[in-house]
């Protein structure tokens, strides 16, 4: 079943729906899952309280179309990224994350390499950089978690696609995106999580000299 109709979620009421319209598309198992996930994110980041998740994630599992998820992520930075058009896939559920690990040292990708779809990336005063631009990378989403001490993390990414950053907290770090952060059907869509410490987190498209 869907939400119930005049329900409250979090503090953020479920209006019923217009009956002379149709509730829309179908969700599928992912999209459900996709937004559980972000849910325990903002347990985690402290902007909800255990029983705002569990209430909240009562109307998740009960969802059946794009709609229902509206309610219990609409006041969540990020909460978009959990309701996905049907033409636009998430990244593999099941994948397991690729870890980089670095203490001190540099973490570098560029050039042809291959893109896994769920990237791990741990450093403690060391820099990283991820360049996207000439990978192999047949995924249409890629989550990297990033895991900074007080070093830096540079994203490099397609001038086509797009990144979502919400999942990121910067204790005395900075975090700068100026990408569109909604997905689009066709373009590569990067949602970056985790933690920068000390550390500064960018991500944004090649430079190109002379135009």
């Amino acid at each position: 079943m869907g939400v119930a109709l005049g329900t409250i979620v979090g503090e953020v009421t479920v209006q019923p729906p217009d009956p002379a319209r149709p509730p829309g598309i179908r969700i599928s198992d992912a999209d459900r899952e996709r937004a559980a996930q972000r849910l325990h994110e903002a347990l985690a980041e402290g902007r909800i309280t255990v029983q705002e998740l569990e209430e909240r994630l009562s109307a998740v599992y009960a969802a059946k179309y794009e709609v229902d998820l509206i309610p219990p992520l609409i006041d969540l930075p990020g909460g978009q990224i959990a309701v996905l058009p049907t033409s636009v896939p998430v990244a593999a559920a099941n994948a397991e994350p690729v870890v980089l690990k670095a203490g001190m040292s540099t973490i570098k990708r560029t050039g042809a390499w291959s893109v896994p779809a769920k990237l791990r990336v741990q450093t403690g005063m060391g820099s990283v950089v991820l360049d996207f631009v000439e990978a192999d990378n047949p995924h249409p989403v890629v989550e990297v978690e990033l895991d900074l001490g007080a070093g830096s993390a540079k994203l490099i990414v397609p001038d086509e696609a797009t990144a979502n950053i919400d999942g990121v907290v910067a204790a005395m770090g900075s975090v700068k995106s100026r990408l569109p952060s909604a997905p689009r059907a066709g373009a590569p869509h990067f949602v970056v999580t985790g933690r920068a410490s000390m550390g500064s987190v960018v991500v944004r498209k090649r430079f190109r000299w002379g135009g």
